[in-house]
């Protein structure tokens, strides 16, 4: 304990430069906290999943599936079984996504990795298990269930829910989040739009005078 409590207390000459640099840890990772909205993340609301804007073009063919009028983004994309798994698993995932979008390294088109899909492909079947087995024939055909749910339901339902838009490079229009959800966005990016709106507008006015 001695040794510990030695160890966190440092030599009177460095203590100055510690809390320094202890206060300037703490402050830039409440600022990183309250900047991209943390919190928000411990919910199931959508729009949470837009903060990144990587995402515009996942989360904008989802306001216009069928599904969004009974999924969420976790529905599908975490587990539903337990309590504690799910918010394991949300925060595994956040923690990867962030970081990808932090380092500039997400990539053009975003692919499932293998944990995401089992997860995809159990609550598939979690949502629609009248649909996928059948009651009778379980009780005396072999391997029904597992025959019925060996393959991923995507293989013929691919454009359910995100349609065939898979990059941000083919999302120019379609891709855009709904106005309703501009709240999302930093101050410091709603001024920017602002700005170039009417830059774009100045311009355009000066091309109409010259011609």
């Amino acid at each position: 304990m001695k040794r510990l409590l030695k160890f966190l207390k440092p030599p009177k000459q460095w203590r100055v430069p510690a809390f320094i640099l202890l206060g300037a840890f703490c402050g830039l990772s409440l600022y990183a906290v309250i900047e991209s909205k943390a919190v928000s993340y411990l919910s199931d609301d959508p729009k949470t999943c837009a903060n990144c804007h990587v995402m515009t073009p996942q989360y904008t063919t989802w306001t216009n599936s069928s599904h969004r009028e009974w999924a969420t983004c976790n529905d599908c994309h975490v587990p539903q079984d337990n309590v504690l798994k799910k918010y394991a698993f949300k925060a595994k995932d956040g923690f990867g996504h962030a970081s990808a979008f932090l380092l500039r390294n997400e990539p053009e088109v975003i692919r499932m990795k293998d944990a995401g899909v089992e997860v995809v492909q159990d609550n598939c079947i979690r949502c629609h298990q009248d649909q996928v087995t059948d009651a009778k024939l379980s009780s005396w055909v072999e391997s029904h269930n597992d025959s019925r749910k060996d393959r991923k339901c995507w293989e013929c339902h691919k454009e359910v829910p995100h349609g065939k838009v898979h990059s941000l490079s083919s999302t120019k229009y379609y891709g855009k989040i709904p106005m309703e959800h501009q709240k999302t966005l930093p101050d410091w990016l709603k001024k920017l739009v602002e700005e170039n709106k009417e830059e774009t507008k100045e311009e355009q006015k000066t091309e109409d005078n010259e011609q």
